[in-house]
């Protein structure tokens, strides 16, 4: 696999059993039926416990049976299901960044023992419920309210989220609603079970792209939600914000997956094809793509392994996130397609990946902010003016 510059010679023994671990499943089990379930639109359901099994839900959190592992481990994970498939790599970081970090970093103790275990083993499926219809980009003009119970003992929530991973198989919803009956109608974080009266998730169907992913609606009509389904360890904007910034971590690693498999598939397809007497790799347009593919690709892990040690020293800002994330995804959306050229008409079959990347691609170039956002953040950041207000 490409490692043009030895990263990977600085792996310690627990972060390559990560990657071996991630990679032989992908291959294995995961590979062999992905261009099926991308034709059908639909995602492998059985998996999910297994994906449980080797740990690969949060696997960065400690506690709840939870291994605590490195962040560097965390991202070799997200690359390896991500060269799977975008879909895959969803699941796993919906799961772990967008429903298990603010329950283990805003729950309360006895949430965080209800639901981490459960969803750490695949037992229950979790969903993000943030975006909304009319708020994708400005999540914070949402409209989905809570108003305190008449009794006192909960709360009413109304509103409809939608493009929620998971949400129609889903058991919670980490909803983040206006609390109406607080000064200010702050944001607050609640899991919301998918049983409850008035809950429908109705999936979305005939996308063009992430085709081997469960996308869905979530809509509130008159939900009772009790005060012990509250995350009482955080309101306003920085619950839904910070979970972000854990999940972009993890596509900044994910799209080099994506764009590490294309490579090795229009790689070794360049060298088996043969025109004009001889394989396709001897000729000088050919290898001035796979070099340049090489380099862009060399140029995101570096950007990714950096990361990584800052966020293990502490030091990670939500805006160097936002880089990496613009960066890495517009990579792997750009070598995607220069692989299908490689592949020549066999690239736009389900039988080699690198199409069914590119179109992957154009959704996550949109979700966790989109590239223009991302810009935006980093311009702000740059020139402390925001363009955004």
């Amino acid at each position: 696999m490409l490692d043009y510059v030895d990263l990977e010679a600085d792996l310690d023994e627990e972060e390559r059993m990560v990657r071996d671990t991630a990679r032989e499943f992908v291959e294995s089990e995961y590979k062999p039926i992905v261009g099926d379930h991308y034709i059908d639109g639909t995602f492998p359901t059985d998996i999910i416990p297994k994906l449980g099994e080797l740990g690969f839900y949060a696997p960065n959190l400690d506690g709840y049976g939870l291994p605590g592992l490195s962040e560097t481990a965390y991202g070799l994970l997200m690359q390896e299901l991500e060269a799977g498939d975008s879909g895959l790599r969803s699941m796993a970081s919906v799961q772990g960044a967008l429903v298990m970090y603010p329950i283990h970093a805003y729950g309360s103790e006895s949430q965080r023992e209800r639901w981490l275990p459960k969803l750490g083993r695949g037992e229950a499926v979790g969903c993000f419920g943030l975006t909304e219809p009319e708020h994708g980009s400005n999540p914070a003009g949402m409209d989905t309210h809570a108003e305190a119970d008449r009794d006192g003992d909960g709360y009413v929530l109304n509103g409809s989220k939608t493009w929620i991973t998971n949400a129609p198989i889903a058991d919670v919803a980490v909803v983040w609603a206006r609390d109406r009956s607080a000064n200010g109608s702050p944001v607050r974080g609640f899991l919301v079970e998918t049983d409850r009266d008035g809950v429908t998730t109705n999936e979305i169907h005939e996308k063009l792209s992430l085709r081997a992913s469960i996308t869905g609606e979530i809509s509130l009509q008159n939900v009772f939600v009790p005060e012990a389904n509250v995350l009482p360890g955080v309101s306003g904007m920085k619950g839904p914000l910070s979970c972000l910034t854990q999940a972009r971590y993890g596509i900044a690693w994910g799209a080099v997956g994506a764009a590490r498999d294309c490579f090795e598939t229009a790689r070794e397809y360049a060298r088996d094809r043969e025109q004009f007497d001889g394989p396709i790799a001897r000729f000088q347009l050919q290898q001035e793509k796979l070099a340049e593919m090489a380099t862009q690709i060399t140029t995101a892990q570096l950007l990714a392994y950096r990361l990584a040690e800052l966020k293990s020293e502490g030091r990670l800002r939500p805006q160097q996130v936002s880089m990496a994330k613009r960066n890495n995804v517009r990579m792997a959306r750009d070598q995607s397609r220069i692989a299908r050229e490689i592949l020549g008409g066999n690239g736009i079959t389900a039988d080699y990946s690198p199409m069914r990347h590119m179109s992957n691609m154009e959704t996550v170039y949109t979700y966790e902010g989109t590239h223009d956002i991302h810009s935006l953040i980093l311009g702000h950041d740059l020139t402390g003016i925001a363009a955004f207000e």
